[in-house]
């Protein structure tokens, strides 16, 4: 089949078929379709969208571009679970949840992704590990999963490879956002991965993909029918995403953030809430816990207990990081050489953040990429960020603090700080961080 009739035939609202699906995904696992026709192909779906039958067909050509896992000879002993996120600022959630779930019996082989837009990516921050391993072949990823019960890595070449070009080309292309896109590039992986069990955190509010409640409501419900309808159960919950999750933005930063937390040093209530939220789910999923009293206190168990830290620490001793990282994670983890406190013009409370703004601001710092080619800075970004409702001064408490290569960039960041954060007078209620749940 021609590809630029097939993207034509799109591009006109025409329903494609299976097969024309499948030749196209062909075409961008084999390189025959060009990066300009891949962008055309996306640009095309995002304003045309598709069915639930060609989102279906999508994801599962997607997932068979490459190889599939298959966990059911490997007798790990636990069900294989895992956990993905539509992308927020702040979010670090994975680096928590998947050394918890492995403390608390499951086998996690978590496939993450880099950097989209204005939100950061799992595999950039775990990149900030001195030899971590974020791209491991099949046969390293089994022995992972086996012997720390989790192994938070990217998809290999052999795992959804049209995904992996595809996804590229959306963050250059204005077409991260497309309903369709977002469930096939996400669940073609999951799908891939063996799993059986999944919780999605789908977020909503001013850092999100989708802002918009009820959009964000829309593609919980298409994640949950396409991966059930594969065969995969799977639950999602709509999370809050109208200021950062936790306290640091940025990459090293979040895993400094991680390791605290899973040690103890400090634990952002939000960032706990919406963790042991999303582990609960899983829990109950794989058969692990009855209930989600019961769920929740394992959960809370293997994190304050220790043994999701120590999840954490064998995951990354075997993908080639630090042999001791608990110990020595402050002194591993790349830092920047400014440290400035971004003040607000006057004292108050902060009412509203564009927390997506807080997103581009560390894009710009050289925290993200605005092309596939470009090199992250692993140590900028930001920490100690204020929370909705939480008073911040002039000579009080900051805004957050900034951490940049030189005093050029700092000043840069520190404006669009301050525009981001809406400070006044009012008592505001930042609300509940888990909204609801779908499926």
């Amino acid at each position: 089949m021609l590809t630029q009739e097939i993207i034509a035939k799109k591009r006109d609202n025409g329903t494609l078929t299976e097969n024309e699906i499948a030749s196209f995904i062909g075409g961008v696992t084999a390189e025959t379709v060009t990066e300009g026709q891949v962008a055309a192909f996306c640009m095309a779906v995002l304003i045309r969208g598709m069915d639930m039958r060609e989102r279906v067909a999508l994801t599962r050509a997607m997932m068979r571009s490459g190889s599939v896992l298959d966990w059911s000879s490997k007798d790990l002993g636990g069900p294989v679970l895992d956990k993905h996120s539509t992308g927020g600022v702040g979010d670090k959630v994975s680096l928590i949840l998947g050394p918890a779930i492995a403390a608390c019996g499951g086998y996690v082989p978590m496939i993450s992704g880099r950097g989209l837009g204005h939100t950061g990516g799992t595999l950039d921050k775990l990149d900030s590990i001195p030899g971590y391993r974020s791209l491991p072949d099949n046969e390293t990823l089994e022995r992972v999963v086996r012997s720390a019960g989790c192994a938070i890595i990217g998809a290999t070449k052999d795992i959804a490879p049209a995904d992996k070009r595809i996804y590229a080309i959306r963050d250059t292309t204005g077409t991260v956002e497309s309903l369709d896109l977002i469930t096939a590039s996400i669940l073609s992986k999951k799908l891939a991965a063996g799993l059986q069990g999944l919780v999605m955190d789908v977020k909503f509010g001013s850092g999100a993909f989708k802002p918009d409640p009820d959009d964000a409501a829309e593609l919980a419900q298409s994640l949950v029918t396409v991966a059930n309808g594969a065969g995969l159960p799977t639950v999602a919950l709509m999370t809050d995403m109208n200021q950062v999750l936790g306290r640091a933005a940025g990459n090293a930063v979040e895993v400094r953030e991680s390791l605290d937390f899973l040690t103890g040093r400090a634990a952002d209530p939000r960032l706990r809430e919406v963790m042991v939220a999303l582990a609960a789910e899983l829990l109950m999923l794989g058969g692990l816990a009855a209930d989600a009293r019961e769920a929740r206190a394992r959960v809370g168990s293997a994190i304050d207990g220790g043994e999701a830290a120590d999840r954490f620490a064998r995951m990354v001793a075997a993908l080639g990081g630090p042999k001791d990282i608990l110990a020595t994670y402050r002194d591993d983890l790349p830092e920047a050489p400014l440290t400035v406190p971004v003040h607000p013009a006057r004292e108050g409370v902060v009412t509203a953040i564009d927390t997506r703004a807080i997103g581009v601001a560390i894009v710009e710092m050289g925290g993200g990429r605005k092309a596939p080619s470009d090199t992250i800075d692993p140590a900028v970004g930001l920490t100690e960020a204020a929370g909705i409702g939480e008073a911040v001064g002039p000579k009080g408490r900051p805004l957050a603090l900034l951490h940049a290569r030189d005093r050029a960039q700092a000043d840069r960041a520190a404006d669009a700080l301050r525009r981001a954060f809406s400070v006044g007078h009012r008592a505001v209620n930042p609300g509940d961080p888990v909204a609801r749940k779908i499926g």
